[in-house]
């Protein structure tokens, strides 16, 4: 790659060590497989006072008693730094007002995620993953201290007490703080097996004073994000990547970017897998860097440019929508159920690209040295970016090291499947150290970059025929998706593509409704036909299948006579969470009773609906004032969620808000648009978000449970947009069947 640099020499920063997660690791690991394997008892060798207890590879207990929990999660707004935490102090008793989070560096074999099968951040699993894995944690630790305790007062083990970070002996008024007692818990073998707690003995589970644990961090600016992250002699990378896709560099003229102070070197990067080639500017800070890449003259290969348009785009889902295609499912005969029913309704919904949009662009710190790598990253997608990262540079696995930090956020955008921007920031970083610039290099994208980078929610379209017969139930259900797939052609094909299905496209089509006529086809159309980058996104299959399904069963209620409600309610009959969060949702609405006025000359109206994602049914009732100019509000949102035994109902309510606000902006202003090739948007000026005086008055209404917990962070995106539609029916008796409303004009007439 050719480079154009004006430093000789850039001597390497000495080595950063962080001594208390090395020895940590170095002590626990083996235990860690002790515990959960069942490989038997281990004992853990101290070299002095000063290293902390470490049963097992999740908590560490210092001599002044400070509880270190190790989160294999990434924290990214979502609350897994409380969760965690809790789920482990509750089983040992702890003092919350002594624990502390600590990110896990990766490490599959320690640190895997049970329902993805690698270390990683997504479909709402953390919870669901770590229930029982981090109680065990807990206990284990517990164990240990209550027998050194039962040693040193020579008492039996069944008499000692454990609350709030105390160990005590009520019969001989005896007690010790967890820090007296680490060291001499460290000695103990590994218990192989605990007892935990009935739910009814939780103290912190459940429990809404237990505060979050990131708060005062991300509030007086001490928590550390990859923004914050600083290295002796490192330098900062901004890129140009090209505007269209099947683009390259044809050359490049740096003199002008090499003349501005401070930056100090030029280099080329290739294109990664699902990512762009571009060019980098190396500078000694960021406005230096940006400065360097604006000066940059680079002309650009577009002789292989893709130049189509979004409407292009949404007349080739037309046409394929036409035809048939893959089947998903089918039960009954559609073709017969449809030509024999009384009503037939058809429609087209439609949902654009979408960006992620997380307020923390992508970015990403990379230090070289010569036999290893190690990276500072909010990192969400730990297995499989070592594996890339280690692929790339030619690294055993084990010589890429990668550091959690904070993320600003993610959606699904930092769980790339092909590491697009790690990729790109140690490919600069490689390029830099094979020129003489031997530097760590952080790579930090623009609001533009980051908005026109790709990997976008893919766009759908869903043609949907569905037949009732002449006592207005619902008969039969067509339907045919046309969208892009996220996981063709990477790691996890195998087994999410099935018969040439991507089950991610469909999931939640149809859900969980009781048809006896069924058939749901899918047209994914080739790279070839489309190469727009594309990427999950917060709710996955469902932001798009969960819009299709409620506003097409609101449809049918409406054709049948049926009030919304009690249509749905008959076809969940074997589906009682789904019926349960609905009746919450419209009792705590106020479903039976009339909508108070608007002023005059506004209409209102109330749309409801329900979808299951995650293993967590979410149902929401929606109220809307239209005013004479034909805008409209949304006034409220009543939520009932189900999501099993709850960890934090504070955070519960948080995530629960948090996806309906994020949900609702998409359903009014969300779309990545595409003019000649080139994204039409670059910032929050033209790919608009929520803004707070659009918010409206949200409720949430946790369901009662004793199941094992499931996910909260993405659920209560899906129901939000169709809630909308079918409230905006209610008031207007206009369909809503394409996203987003900005321009829409409901004024009476139109």
């Amino acid at each position: 790659m050719g480079i154009v640099d004006r430093s000789s020499t850039q001597a390497m920063p000495a080595d950063v060590v962080n001594v208390s997660r090395r020895r940590f690791m170095q002590a626990a690991g083996g235990l860690a497989l002790g515990v959960y394997s069942g490989i038997g008892a281990a004992k853990l060798a101290l070299a002095d006072e000063a290293v902390p207890f470490a049963p097992n590879a999740f908590v560490r207990i210092d001599p002044q008693g400070i509880v270190t929990v190790i989160a294999k999660h990434l924290e990214m707004g979502q609350g897994i730094y409380t969760g965690l935490p809790t789920l482990l102090a509750d089983e040992l008793d702890a003092d919350w007002d002594k624990v502390r989070v600590e990110g896990a560096p990766a490490n599959t074999a320690l640190y895997a995620n049970s329902l993805i099968g690698f270390q990683a951040t997504g479909g709402s699993t953390g919870i669901a993953n770590s229930f029982e894995q981090m109680r065990k944690a807990g206990a284990v630790a517990k164990a240990m201290l209550v027998r050194a305790a039962a040693e040193r007062w020579r008492v039996p083990a069944a008499e000692i007490l454990v609350s709030k970070g105390v160990v005590s002996h009520p019969g001989s008024g005896r007690s010790a703080g967890f820090g007296e007692l680490a060291r001499a818990a460290a000695r103990l073998p590994v218990p192989s097996e605990v007892v935990l707690k009935k739910p009814e003995q939780f103290t912190l589970i459940g429990n809404p004073r237990t505060r979050r644990t990131d708060s005062r961090g991300k509030t007086d600016g001490s928590a550390v994000y990859t923004q914050d992250m600083k290295l002796p002699g490192m330098l900062v990378a901004a890129s140009a990547h090209p505007t269209r896709y099947g683009v390259t560099v044809k050359s490049v003229d740096a003199a002008a970017a090499l003349a501005i102070a401070g930056v100090v070197g030029v280099v080329q990067f290739p294109a990664s897998p699902r990512g762009q080639p571009g060019v980098a500017v190396l500078a000694r800070n960021t406005w230096a860097a940006f400065q360097g890449r604006d000066a940059l003259k680079i002309v650009w290969d577009e002789s292989a440019a893709f130049r189509s348009s979004s409407a292009d785009i949404l007349t080739a889902y037309r046409e394929a929508a036409g035809k048939p295609d893959a089947v998903w499912t089918q039960e009954g005969d559609v073709a017969a159920a449809l030509a024999s029913a009384e009503t037939v309704i058809e429609a087209d919904y439609y949902v654009p690209y979408l960006a992620h949009a997380a307020m923390e662009p992508m970015n990403c710190l990379v230090r070289l040295s010569a036999d290893g790598c190690e990276i500072w990253n909010g990192e969400q997608w730990q297995t499989e970016d070592q594996k890339a990262v280690a692929q790339r540079l030619g690294l055993p696995i084990e010589r890429v090291t990668i550091h959690q930090l904070y993320a600003g956020g993610s959606f699904g955008r930092r769980a790339n499947p092909t590491a697009d921007y790690l990729l790109e920031a140690v490919s600069i970083a490689q390029a830099a150290r094979e020129s003489g610039i031997d530097a760590p290099v952080k790579l930090v994208w623009s609001r533009e970059d980051d908005m026109r980078g790709g990997n976008y929610r893919p766009a759908y379209l869903h043609r949907v025929r569905l037949g009732l017969d002449g006592a207005g139930e619902l008969i039969a259900w067509h339907q045919r998706v046309v969208g892009q797939s996220i996981v063709k052609g990477i790691v996890f094909e195998a087994a999410l593509v099935k018969d040439g299905v991507d089950l991610i496209s469909v999931e939640g089509c149809a859900d969980p409704y009781e048809i006896p006529n069924l058939k749901v086809e899918l047209h994914t159309p080739t790279v070839t036909e489309n190469p727009i980058t594309v990427q999950w996104w917060r709710s996955v299959g469902h932001s798009h299948t969960g819009f299709a399904t409620e506003c097409a069963i609101d449809e049918a209620a409406s054709a049948s006579g049926q009030d919304p409600l009690v249509f749905r309610r008959k076809l969940l009959a074997k589906h009682p969470r789904h019926r349960g969060v609905l009746e919450l949702a419209a009792e705590k609405a106020g479903w039976n009773q009339p909508l108070p006025a608007g002023a005059a000359g506004e209409r209102r109206g109330r749309g409801i609906a329900v979808h299951q994602s995650f293993n967590t049914p979410v149902a929401q009732v929606v109220e809307v004032t239209v005013r004479a100019d034909g805008t409209f509000k949304v006034d409220r949102v009543v939520c009932a969620v189900d999501c099993g035994i709850v960890v934090n109902p504070d955070i519960v309510r948080a995530q629960m808000e948090g996806g309906i606000g994020f949900g609702l902006g998409t359903t009014l202003h969300g779309a990545i648009t595409f003019k000649d090739g080139e994204t039409e948007q670059g910032n929050f000026d033209s790919f608009k978000v929520l803004r707070i005086n659009e918010m409206p008055r949200v409720e949430v209404h946790i369901m009662p449970s004793a199941e094992p917990p499931t996910g909260v962070g993405e659920p209560s995106v899906p129901p939000v947009a169709p809630a909308v539609a079918n409230a905006l029916f209610a008031a207007t008796g206009r369909r809503v069947r394409s996203l987003p409303l900005d321009g829409a004009d409901f004024k009476i007439g139109t």
